[in-house]
């Protein structure tokens, strides 16, 4: 009896995921509503995955370079200051530097008016674009998003039953991982495929089949000084990995943070029960 209620307690919960798979496959087969990203990202390898992750320095700085070189043309970073770019190994006057390079708007002056000036560390990165509606006229009438927070908003959830094994993995790299898939896997759309004029096709893009956005990236498009490959997949990987440090710069301290209380958690819990151990030996006595 008991064996038969267990069975059918198992078969009742698989049962929505059962027909989850079946109804997409029928889907599929049948040419009814497609279910995006068409293809998922595959699981790369990240040195801050893991609960004793951290971030790569070089890549970091790699990353900060594509971005400056090919991204902030179209994609703000709205919520980066330039003072924090000292936590990728840059030294104070790097950082000045490097922002000194953007002109900032400031303002107004005794006159009433505004003016540019160059920035300083305090200074955020400047939007490539004066508002959202100039933006969306200059890109097919899609405003790039910022991409301050891309790598932890644009996670694509793994279903079942990944997902239960992600919970003892500690697999929050989904965002990395979409990013690099979406920037490698442009490519002709199959026999029969229509997208929309304008669009180009992406297997990989969460939204739809296609995405207004071109392929940002080529091979030797940006040059790197410490001799990595100069490759679309490089590029993709060192991208991602910025916009991860940009949209978690913590990350690292939050991870020690998070060893040092479980280390703690798990000898609390021997001196419990050494202690409830000896209380009740000598009860007994």
């Amino acid at each position: 009896m008991k064996k038969l209620i267990a069975t059918v307690l198992f078969s009742a919960l698989l049962s929505p995921f059962c027909l989850s798979a079946a109804v997409a496959a029928e889907e599929g087969e049948g040419g009814g509503t497609p279910h995006y990203p068409l293809e998922h990202p595959e699981e790369m390898d990240w040195s801050f995955a893991g609960p004793l992750g951290t971030y790569d320095r070089g890549q970091l700085q790699r990353g900060l370079k594509v971005y400056k070189q090919v991204c902030s043309a179209c994609h703000s970073l709205d919520l980066v200051a330039f003072r924090t770019l000292s936590d990728l190994g840059y030294s104070e006057e790097q950082v000045k530097a490097f922002a000194a390079e953007y002109e900032i708007e400031a303002g107004p002056d005794n006159d009433g008016n505004m003016y540019m000036r160059p920035g300083i560390p305090s200074d955020y990165f400047p939007a490539p674009f004066e508002n959202p509606e100039q933006a969306a006229a200059s890109n097919n009438g899609a405003a790039p998003p910022d991409l301050s927070l891309m790598a932890k908003a644009r996670g694509i959830t793994r279903g079942f039953p990944t997902f239960v094994f992600d919970i003892f993995t500690q697999y929050q790299e989904g965002g990395p991982d979409y990013i690099h898939a979406l920037l490698t896997g442009y490519e002709e759309p199959p026999e029969g495929v229509e997208i929309p004029a304008g669009t180009y096709y992406n297997p990989y893009f969460a939204n739809a089949a296609s995405l207004a956005m071109a392929p940002p990236l080529s091979d030797g498009i940006v040059s790197y000084d410490d001799g990595a490959p100069e490759t679309v997949d490089q590029y993709s990987r060192d991208i991602a990995a910025f916009l991860m440090w940009t949209a978690e710069p913590k990350l690292e301290d939050r991870k020690q943070t998070g060893l040092v209380v479980m280390v703690f958690l798990v000898i609390l819990a021997v001196l419990v029960f050494l202690t409830k151990k000896s209380v009740y030996a000598r009860k007994h006595d």
